[in-house]
């Protein structure tokens, strides 16, 4: 019967309800709203073909694998996602964490290579599906802000190095790592000086180009699209070495690939588990964070579970097409509502957008030079950090900024899940002492919080050998230790300790044995406790662990009057008691 009632608890907890957003946006949907769409997500395709490319090689693939990610997964994250306008496929943001996977050993004593990233993409879809259907999408909103933007601007920093190789022309191949690369480039460093110069050019015609001409006719298209031509006119690679994608990864597929299960072992799908929850966690934050921006710009409300099992369906798809991990994106969501897109079918016309340049176009991408590329990831890096926020750490409180500088530095110089466990761990620890330090102990002299004259000592009659102590804030770990300090500093302990419990909002397993260990010790000494007026949440945890029934029903009194009243009750029991036992004929 436990059993049973278990797993039926569990059920309870556990909402398989799908409802994605494309199924409330087509109720009254329009032709007017068809045009909106269209339009939208033609010009976000174009968008994110450069992004998709240069995000595929950064992350240690070949190119094709960005655009069949943006395809299949762009298609299903709209498709079955919880919000109207979210764009999904590759991000910047998984870089610095893919990069590595691809070249990692396994316990075969071979590197995971790209099927380690279809392997990641899979497990993570199936954590995010379980997170969204076990309603915790909420939960992604109480990671501290410190620790959002300090993992950001560290990853905007690995991805501006992940561009150094193909940025200036390079010839050896640099290290995966920060340091490494950082180490290798102080020992030998040569650059090319064409491919730096056209580089430089298109980094430049990117950022300044026209704000209100972007939201139609994208910068990096345009700037890659000349890039090529002039590739071919002037034969950038025969004359200058300006490597191009052709040269670097040979011809373009012209279609999808067939889905597949990727051929690792059992054992090296358990050792990828790790770099999977990362993944999952990562792409919950960053579709999250982008479809709230979203709300902001269309004054709508998305469904956070919906995205997240609409993210975890898409993710495994994609996995089985052989792609890398895919995500909500700010700026190609960004451009999707400038641009005038309202509903999840300008998504879908993205990734269709997406598939017949693959068709049509995929032989025209050889001639795209890598530094042009480059240049893409560089400004999307440059974008993407959130370098004001240095300029603000001596404002912050300096908690917020050990956070934040711990999360920035572990992403740069080790690695993103390194830093956001660390990070996370920090910023808790910091949390518990914030609330410790909330949480008092102290003789109640005479002031109080209550609102109610029975709640007050004031102009009340305390008997001799009663001592009252206040308890407020949160009484957990953090702070269980601040009543033995309190009493111990009160000197001997009194006949009857009345401890108001009125303003302690919360009590955990820690504050509930302080609690079992000063009632053991008062009836050692054969003394007694009265707790005054306890909230719901601290009676509930007194009640279910049994302190309740140890302590007694009459020694938990609901007001100051109620509990002096009681202890006036012992104290006569005691001295009764006393009379007696001097009465007594002693043998």
């Amino acid at each position: 019967m436990k059993i049973k009632e278990f797993f039926s608890g569990l059920t309870m907890n556990i909402d398989f309800s799908f409802r994605p957003k494309l199924l409330d946006t087509l109720k009254n949907y329009s032709a007017q709203s068809l045009v909106a769409d269209l339009t939208a997500g033609v010009i976000v395709g174009i968008v994110a073909l450069p992004l998709s490319l240069a995000l595929a090689i950064a992350s240690g693939l070949k190119p094709e694998v960005g655009l069949f990610t943006a395809i299949v997964g762009g298609f299903l994250v709209s498709l079955l996602g919880g919000s109207r306008v979210q764009i999904g496929g590759p991000a910047g943001a998984f870089v610095p964490l893919l990069a590595p996977i691809v070249v990692m050993m396994g316990p075969e004593g071979r590197a995971f290579g790209p099927e380690g990233l279809a392997v990641c993409a899979m497990m993570a879809g199936v954590i995010l599906f379980v997170l969204g259907a076990s309603k915790m999408g909420s939960m992604i909103k109480y990671i501290p802000f410190p620790v959002v933007t300090g993992f950001t601007s560290g990853i905007a920093v690995i991805i501006m190095s992940t561009q150094i190789h193909d940025f200036f022309g390079l010839t050896p191949k640099l290290p995966s790592d920060f340091i490494g690369k950082i180490h290798a480039l102080a020992m030998d460093f040569r650059p090319n000086s064409p491919t730096v110069m056209l580089a430089t050019l298109c980094t430049l015609a990117i950022w300044y180009w026209p704000k209100k001409l972007g939201q139609r006719v994208p910068g990096s298209i345009i700037v890659i699209l000349f890039a090529s031509l002039a590739a071919v006119q002037f034969h950038f690679e025969q004359r200058f070495g300006i490597q191009t994608l052709g040269s670097a990864f040979g011809e373009m597929p012209r279609s999808l690939p067939m889905p597949h299960w990727p051929s690792l072992t059992f054992h090296e799908w358990r050792a990828l588990l790790p770099a999977a929850m990362t993944v999952a966690v990562l792409g919950a934050i960053e579709s999250l964070l982008s479809a709230v921006v979203a709300d902001g710009m269309i004054d709508d409300r998305h469904d956070s579970n919906q995205e997240l099992m609409g993210q975890g369906v898409a993710n495994v798809v994609v996995g089985i097409f052989g792609g890398m991990p895919t995500t909500g994106v700010i700026a190609r969501t960004a451009t999707n509502v400038r641009s005038g897109g309202r509903t999840p079918v300008a998504g879908v016309v993205h990734a269709l957008t997406v598939l017949m340049i693959l068709l049509v176009a995929a032989p025209y991408a050889i001639h795209i030079p890598l530094a042009a590329l480059s240049a893409v990831l560089v400004v999307v890096s440059l974008r993407m950090g959130e370098w004001h926020q240095f300029v603000r750490l001596n404002r912050w409180p300096k908690s917020d900024v050990m956070i934040f500088l711990c999360a920035f530095t572990l992403t740069v110089a080790l690695d993103l899940p390194t830093a956001v466990g660390a990070s996370l761990i920090l910023a808790s620890a910091l949390m518990v002492k914030r609330l410790a330090e909330t949480a008092q102990v102290e003789a109640d002299a005479e002031v109080t919080q209550g609102n109610s004259p029975g709640q007050q000592t004031v102009g009340k009659s305390v008997p001799k050998g009663v001592v009252v102590f206040r308890v407020f804030g949160a009484f957990f770990f953090g702070a269980a230790d601040k009543l033995e300090t309190s009493l111990r500093d009160a000197g001997q302990l009194p006949e009857v300790l009345i401890l108001r419990m009125r303003d302690v909002l919360m009590l955990d397993a820690t504050g509930l044995e302080a609690l079992e260990d000063l009632m053991e010790k008062l009836l050692r000494d054969r003394k007694s406790l009265i707790l005054c007026g306890p909230h719901s949440q601290p009676l509930f945890a007194l009640m279910r662990s049994g302190f309740m029934e140890r302590l007694g029903a009459e020694n938990v009194c609901g007001d100051m009057d109620a509990s002096l009243a009681r202890a006036r009750q012992i104290l006569d029991q005691k001295k009764n008691k006393k009379i007696i036992d001097t009465k007594s004929p002693v043998a």
